[in-house]
This record gives C-alpha cells, sequence and structure tokens, in this order.
C-alpha cells in the first residue's frame, strides 16, 4: 500500500473545493439552465446574451420564460424589446398574456401599444379579457328628485367593453359611474311626476345612451339597464314645510321685535310722566313761597289765608268721602 502524504490530500480537497466554488458561481451567474431549455424551446437566445443581462441588473428567467411562451404561441418578439419594457418597469408576463389573448381572439393588438397600456398602469391583460367578455358595472343607489317634489331612488347596471384604443389617457369606470348618474339625475329631474319613470324605467336608458357617455373613456358602452327604482321622501313637502318654519321664526322674531319696541316705548312713556310729576311737584313747593310773599308784600290777607284753607280741607274731606264710596277708585 503506498503511503499519501497528507498534505497531498489537503491540497487536493481544497483544489476540489476551489473548483466547485467557481463551478457553482459560474452556474449562479450564467443560467445555462435557463439556456437549455430555451434552446430546446425553439428560442435563439446566447449565453452572452444572458451574462448581459444579469450585468444590467436583469433577470434572465423574467425575459426569457415570456418570451418562451410567445414563441410557442406564434408571436414573433426580440429579447431586447422585452427587456427594455422590463427596465422600464413593466409587466413583461402580463403583456405576453395580453398579446397571447388578443390574438386567439382576432384582436389588433401589436407589443408596442401593449407596453404602452401596460405602462400607463392599466392592466393590459385584463382589457383584453374585457374587450372579449364585456364587464357589467353596477352603480351605487343614485337619488334624483322629480318636478313634483318626490325623491327617487334609482340603480343602474353598466355593461362596458374595453376599447383597446383609448385605454392609453381614457377615463376609467369612476367616470362611467359619474356621468350615468348625471343623466340619471337629469331625466328624473325633467319629469313632471315621479309616476312617469316608474311607468317607464326605459326612458333614464334611453337618455343616458343617447348623451354619449363613453367620449374619451377607456369603455365602449353596450347597455345601461335599470335594476331598481324606489320611491324616497316627498322633498317638496319637506322644502315647504321647512320654509314655513323658517317663515315662522321670522314672523316670531319680527313680532318679538315690535313687543320690544312696545315695551320700550311704555318705559318711556313712565320715565316721561315721572318727569311731568316732578315738575308739578316742583310747581307746588313755588306756592308756599308766593304765599308768603304775599303776605308779607300786604297782596294776600290772614283771612283770606285762612278761608283757603278751609276750601283746601274740606276739598280733602270730600275726596276721602268719595274714595271710601268707591275703593276701586281709590285702588287706582
Amino acid at each position: 500500500m503506498a503511503y499519501i502524504p497528507v498534505a497531498s490530500v489537503i491540497s487536493v480537497v481544497i483544489l476540489a473545493s476551489v473548483v466547485l466554488f467557481i463551478l457553482a458561481l459560474f452556474l449562479r451567474f450564467v443560467p445555462v439552465g435557463l439556456w437549455i431549455t430555451a434552446y430546446f424551446s425553439g428560442v435563439k437566445v446566447s449565453i452572452g446574451t444572458l451574462i448581459g443581462m444579469r450585468l444590467r441588473r436583469v433577470n434572465p428567467s423574467h425575459i426569457i420564460q415570456p418570451l418562451i411562451k410567445a414563441t410557442k404561441a406564434g408571436l414573433i418578439l426580440s429579447t431586447n424589446e422585452l427587456e427594455a419594457h422590463y427596465l422600464a418597469g413593466g409587466n413583461v408576463n402580463r403583456v405576453i398574456d395580453a398579446l397571447i389573448a388578443s390574438q386567439r381572439a382576432n384582436i389588433d393588438l401589436v407589443f408596442e401599444k401593449a407596453a404602452a397600456i401596460d405602462l400607463a398602469g392599466r392592466d393590459v391583460f385584463e382589457a383584453v379579457q374585457v374587450s372579449v367578455n364585456p364587464k357589467v358595472i353596477e352603480t351605487p343607489n343614485i337619488a334624483a328628485v322629480a318636478k313634483n317634489g318626490i325623491e327617487i331612488i334609482v340603480k343602474a347596471k353598466v355593461t362596458v367593453r374595453a376599447n383597446i384604443e383609448r385605454l392609453v389617457g381614457g377615463a376609467g369606470e369612476d367616470t362611467i359611474i359619474a356621468r350615468v348618474g348625471e343623466g340619471i339625475v337629469t331625466t328624473v329631474g325633467s319629469s313632471e311626476k315621479h309616476e312617469e319613470v316608474l311607468e317607464n324605467p326605459d326612458l333614464i336608458s334611453t337618455t343616458v345612451l343617447n348623451k354619449g357617455l363613453d367620449s374619451g373613456t377607456a369603455f365602449e358602452i353596450l347597455s345601461i339597464d335599470i335594476a331598481d327604482v324606489d320611491v324616497g321622501r316627498n322633498i317638496g313637502a319637506q322644502l315647504q314645510t321647512d320654509q314655513a318654519e323658517a317663515d315662522k321664526k321670522i314672523a316670531q322674531a319680527k313680532a318679538e321685535e315690535r313687543r320690544s319696541m312696545a315695551i320700550a316705548e311704555e318705559q318711556e312713556m313712565r320715565a316721561q310722566v315721572q318727569r311731568m310729576r316732578a315738575k308739578v311737584v316742583e310747581s307746588e313747593a313755588e306756592v308756599p313761597l308766593a304765599m308768603a310773599e304775599a303776605l308779607r308784600t300786604g297782596k294776600l290777607g290772614v283771612m283770606d289765608y285762612y278761608k283757603m284753607q278751609n276750601v283746601d280741607a274740606d276739598t280733602k274731606m270730600r275726596a276721602s268721602i268719595s274714595n271710601q264710596a268707591n275703593p276701586a277708585k281709590e285702588n287706582e
């Protein structure tokens, strides 16, 4: 048995480890398995192209797998087109699915158009599906008021088909719902009575369709069907009630204003009476002074003064007797 030095064994192990590491790194960086799959799938792509994708930070499987799918479907595309769309932030797989679906449905859709729709933020595959199989958009309950003041609550179902040519820059479902709601409000609002809408709900569909509500949108409206029509509140009566209540409050406020003015005027008159009484009292206070001056100057005699006192006393006695005979007058 030959002796093998330990140093040689260690060197062989280290060399084998280095070789395996380099091989694993090569296989990780160079997708040989993906190249083999592409080759046997009929996709002609070189190892250098795959390495270039790695260097450009592009996952080769995200390009080659959709390319294999497209090639099997009979589409002619290049890796440069798919890689450019991937680098722009697009979903390559969804674009390829949309192209295959449009080809099967005989819809004219090229890669550039599909890529533009995808980069615009729309699901291009779903758009192709909606173009083939129309979609039903259900509006929320939309309330409108007829001319007689009765509220009508309408719910509609709008059948739409995607318009591939207007997907880029076209309005979405929210615009369709808003325009249909506008048409419902217009139709109900122009009706003299709410019974007209209840008897002929197709008036709403006809009016809305005639307005061309799908212009500028990404959809083509196929039909508008009224799913439900309900009678709501009597808005006219409620408005009249609110107006009457407001008029009553205004009248009450004006009446309160007049009452306040009358009270203020009464208080003013009482103050005026008090001022006049004060003047009377002031004038009465001057009478004794005038009598004293008349006595002093001799214009009034003593006997005349006593006679005046007797007359005053007699007047007070008569007033007292009159008040006792008529208590109500005394209270006044």
